[in-house]
């Protein structure tokens, strides 16, 4: 069974249990009894049922009918600003039965006889998830913050704490005071815990037996496994062909597909848009997990922390979407950065240059405001083996989440130096061409769609006896990880630098001059 609780992540920590959840009936789909009858509980407030959020996430759910997952409201009546009869006056019941949920009201919350029927009523259910209003008091018992908004936002204060004891019997003068008959039913309680968890190791070890085949697929599957030698495997399939950048990772991603069993993921409805369909991996839906394609439909932030919660229970996931989304769901990848999980945020028609759908949809400081996330790593592929470059970089990046900005339109195949390493694109930053003799006047700085600019541009100025050498800044994140004589020999200072990228430009003057 896992807790999963967020104070004031409005709205996040009901997301992030779904995709706990489904990532528990995914597992058991595969593996089967080291997952049956694994739950979730968790702890939501207020806040979290007010964000629009709680709506994409509880629809995903109870769509899905994920029967392993009990959401336990807090309905205490309290927000910072006061009584939630100010903004909020829904039938928290009747919502969470509209999205196809059990739904219980349980009218005195601090009643352990009546919560423990609630939860057992939980359990009981098959083929939907749970939901139990308890109608709770904040700050109980002390006199005057009792069901008031300084309960919510300011200490108790000596003398309330005080009373508050008294009220429950407890001695108001004993400071971190546990009483005998706590630490009783604790003993007692992980005395029976500890028995069921032996319990549970001998059903392990005894499925490991009769499934001699299956478990070290397990295994892989729980450590997240990527080859070792998956970017050569990508080199070698890589589609050599001018094509848009989408289509050639969602090429390359079928060779990912086969070699990680542990990546699953989809589209907030645009996989046709996004390349990210997995052709072999079947869909997910209503009773239905052993599928590798997710289908969030047009719920991007909800995706976002579905896939958060995905990558706490083993799973790789990844969410696509356009660019211009992100917006939607910047909170989930903030949360993926500071959680640090393995998520890969895929990301299309990453400029001005996507097609028809005209402003609304060009995204023009989206990169850069993902760049400045700490500890998200941003990747802005040039060609094919770039593409199979930040997917390595991605399945090889275990502590934290990655976006991929891909393009809709076509772009050509680079042509790199004689000599050139692919490995050198691993380091997310390295000379494509360099001026003759390597000593440059001048260096071009690209990414993406613009990294052939940068070479034509080369050509022309060398045209006019000037030397250049062109750079690729595929993954400035992963660039700035490596040592200092590596970022000097590519960005050496005291040259002058020009860059070149369908977006903002002013970040770019960071680079060392």
């Amino acid at each position: 069974m896992t807790l999963a609780a967020c104070r004031r992540f409005a709205g996040w920590s009901a997301l992030i249990a779904v995709g706990m959840a489904l990532a528990l009936k995914l597992k058991e789909a595969r593996f089967g009894e080291p997952y049956a009858g694994t739950r979730v509980f968790c702890l939501a407030s207020d806040g979290d049922l007010m964000e629009g959020i709680s709506a994409e996430a509880s629809s995903i759910a109870g769509h899905l009918r994920l029967d392993n997952l009990v959401l336990i409201y807090d309905d205490n009546h309290i927000t910072i600003e006061g009584d939630t009869d100010l903004t909020y006056s829904d039938d928290a019941c009747k919502r969470y039965e509209s999205y196809g949920w059990f739904a219980q009201f349980v009218d005195d919350g601090h009643d352990h006889a009546k919560v423990r029927a609630a939860i057992d009523r939980a359990l009981a259910q098959k083929d939907r998830p749970s939901f139990i209003r308890a109608r709770t008091h904040i700050g109980k018992g002390a006199p005057t913050k009792h069901d008031t908004k300084e309960a919510h936002g300011e200490p108790l204060g000596k003398d309330e704490v005080a009373a508050a004891k008294k009220a429950m019997g407890w001695d108001p003068n004993r400071q971190f005071y546990v009483p005998p008959e706590v630490y009783a039913l604790f003993k007692e309680r992980a005395a029976e815990l500890a028995a069921e968890h032996d319990a549970w190791n001998a059903r392990l070890k005894a499925w490991r037996t009769a499934h001699s085949d299956l478990a070290p697929k397990l295994d892989a599957f729980e450590r997240k496994l990527v080859p070792e030698n998956l970017y050569d495997e990508l080199l070698k399939s890589l589609p050599d062909k001018d094509d848009s950048t989408r289509n050639l990772s969602g090429a390359l991603e079928q060779i990912v597909a086969r070699l990680v069993p542990s990546l699953i993921g989809g589209s907030a409805d645009l996989a046709g848009s996004t390349k990210t369909l997995m052709k072999d991996g079947g869909s997910v839906g209503r009773g239905e997990f052993r599928g590798r394609n997710m289908h969030f439909g047009i719920r991007e932030h909800g995706m976002g922390a579905i896939c958060n919660g995905m990558a706490l229970t083993g799973i790789i996931p990844f969410g696509a979407t356009f660019l211009i989304f992100s917006d939607y769901m910047r909170p989930s990848v903030r949360l993926s950065a500071l959680m640090e999980q393995q998520c890969l945020w895929i990301y299309t028609h990453d400029s001005v240059f996507l097609g028809e759908d005209g402003p609304t949809h060009q995204s023009i400081e989206q990169l850069w405001a993902l760049r400045l996330i700490p500890h998200l790593y941003v990747a802005r592929p040039a060609d094919a083996l770039e593409c199979a470059a930040a997917w390595a970089i991605a399945l090889g990046r275990k502590d934290g989440p990655i976006a991929f900005a891909l393009t809709r339109q076509k772009v050509p195949k680079i042509v790199r130096d004689e000599g050139f390493s692919p490995k050198d694109a691993l380091r997310g930053a390295y000379v494509v061409q360099d001026a003759p003799g390597g000593k440059p006047d001048a260096i071009v700085v690209a990414t993406g769609s613009e990294l052939h600019l940068a070479v034509g541009a080369k050509a022309k100025l060398e045209g006019q006896g000037k030397r250049v050498r062109v750079v690729s800044a595929l993954c400035l994140e992963a660039f700035a990880k490596q040592d200092e004589a590596y970022r000097e020999r590519v960005l050496p200072k005291g040259v002058r630098k020009a860059s070149i990228e369908a977006g903002r430009t002013l970040p770019w003057r960071s680079l060392p001059s």
